[in-house]
């Protein structure tokens, strides 16, 4: 702890940051939370994240001799930035190793930093993994994203500045969670100086590698990793951030997509700012927290860790966001396939608005519509299935139901009454030039292709519905064959949405 202390009171941040990061009040956010919440603006950096504090302050203690021989990174982006823009500062040579599937704004602020880029494999680790052979091959000095204590020392300033900034009535600071270097930092700063508050780290759901690593005590490997807050998405998290992370956090916890893009709405409203989605999680949590009743007394804190958002992505995150914060109710409807059947419905309905309305004949007894209703809550949600079910109307909700909101809301009416045998499968594959194309070649011509749906969010990983027509004694034969393909998948063939309104 004390060389913890010595080493964050010692960094080099104030080099690039001469100003402290602003505590701005969210007063929006607050009114509905019933709760004063602050965001630290670490979205204001020059390069909008936290991850320049790190990177610098890395950098400018490196010997003689290291700066000499240049510095190299592996990142998927802010990081990366964070590396290049101390490198131009210092005037070191640099070199960036970055995946294929970066979006093209990071690649572009990168490379207007001065660096060398290499583009490389297809996710951080096939980059990390080439970058590291290039570091002992070029003997340039490795810089490491988060497991590294000059690294942590530098993100522990942002700590030091909550402490300075907030009011006395400080109870909880929510700090975003991937490697954990971030949360590392703040929680030994703050526990140090201030143990009567409490550090809540928060990771995605889809990349919980420190909650699981917590839990067994042991650093976990995860199989998979989310594609929708790339920032957070690490298989493994470090062996410094995870003795650290056990011994300074008070809690941890996971939030979901759709609670992520609400919380860069929120941030929006009350800031006119938009959080990437990483940048977004410490406010997803804070409300989660709020929601459960587990927020402290006094003001509460959300590390805004960063903002480059890729654009195309905000058609995806304005989708998600109202059902996120439980403004949207997403339901599969059963009514009578009659003359007035629709009418009738939305007398039921009553004056809530009608955000989307899918509709397509199927069968002459009954008709299945995909409806988003306007509510104001969870709670109102529920009750107004609750309605239709009492009044004859059949109804599933389909709120948390990802595959309904990420295909099927685009699909319906795409029923297919000669589809024999029919297979769903969801997948997952690296968003780059060629790569549908490639995903298609993988897949051969051994079964008829009888249902396709992709869309493009502007992330890294392209989102992929798949049907095939299989014989009963061939289902076998596919899931190997869809094994070997290396693209992470679901089975999806069972699932309510796929069964009310694709088959």
């Amino acid at each position: 702890m004390n060389d913890m202390l010595k080493r964050v009171l010692n960094a080099r941040v104030a080099d690039v940051l001469p100003e402290p990061t602003p505590l701005d009040p969210a007063p929006n956010l607050s009114a509905r939370l019933g709760a004063p919440v602050l965001l630290k603006r670490e979205d204001l950096t020059p390069i909008f994240s936290f991850k320049l504090r790190g990177a610098y302050n890395r950098i400018a203690l490196l010997a003689d001799g290291e700066r000499a021989a240049g510095v190299i990174a592996a990142s998927a982006g802010n990081h990366a930035q964070g590396v290049a823009y101390a490198a131009a500062k210092l005037g070191l040579r640099c070199c960036i190793v970055m995946p294929r599937t970066t979006p093209g704004i990071k690649v572009s602020a990168v490379r207007r930093y001065g660096a060398a880029i290499e583009l490389v494999g297809d996710d951080y680790t096939e980059a990390a993994a080439y970058c590291a052979g290039r570091a002992v091959e070029t003997g340039m000095t490795l810089i490491p994203p988060y497991d590294d204590l000059d690294v942590i020392a530098g993100q522990g300033t942002i700590g030091l500045e909550i402490l300075h900034q907030a009011p006395r009535t400080l109870g909880a600071i929510f700090v975003p969670i991937g490697g954990g270097g971030l949360a590392s930092g703040v929680g030994a700063i703050v526990k140090e100086l201030r143990p009567d508050v409490r550090i809540v780290g928060v990771e995605a759901e889809d990349s919980d590698a420190m909650i699981r690593s917590l839990r067994e005590g042991r650093r976990v490997v995860l199989e998979h990793v989310g594609i929708f807050a790339d920032g957070v998405a690490v298989r493994q998290v470090g062996e410094h951030t995870l003795a650290m992370c056990r011994k300074y956090l008070d809690d941890c916890l996971t939030v979901s997509v759709d609670e992520i893009c609400a919380a860069i709405k929120d941030v929006f409203e009350d800031t006119r700012s938009v959080l990437e989605p990483a940048g977004a999680l410490a406010v997803a949590g804070l409300k989660r927290a709020a929601r459960g009743g587990e927020l402290p007394a006094g003001a509460a804190v959300a590390v805004a860790s960063g903002a480059n958002m890729n654009f195309t992505r905000l058609r995806y995150v304005a989708e998600r966001a109202e059902v996120g914060e439980h403004r949207e109710a997403i339901l599969a409807v059963t009514i009578p396939e009659r003359p007035g059947a629709f009418l009738e419905f939305c007398r039921v309905i009553d004056e809530r608005s009608v955000t989307e309305f899918n509709y397509r004949l199927a069968s002459r007894d009954e008709a299945h519509i995909f409806v988003g209703v306007e509510v104001a809550s969870l709670e109102e949600a529920r009750a107004l299935a609750r309605v239709l079910a009492d009044r004859g109307y059949p109804c599933v909700d389909l709120s948390e139901d990802d595959l309904a909101k990420t295909h099927v809301r685009h699909m319906v009416g795409g029923r297919a009454a000669n589809a024999a045998d029919e297979v769903l499968f969801s997948f997952e594959f690296p968003e780059r030039p060629g790569a549908l194309a490639q995903f298609l070649s993988s897949l051969g011509s051994r079964w008829n292709i009888s249902l396709f749906h992709y869309r493009n969010h502007g992330a890294a990983f392209g989102c992929v519905l798949c049907g095939f027509e299989v014989p009963p004694g061939e289902r076998a034969e596919v899931v190997e064959r869809l094994a070997r393909l290396g693209f992470s998948y679901i089975d999806e063939t069972q699932n309510p949405a796929a069964r009310f309104f694709l088959r």
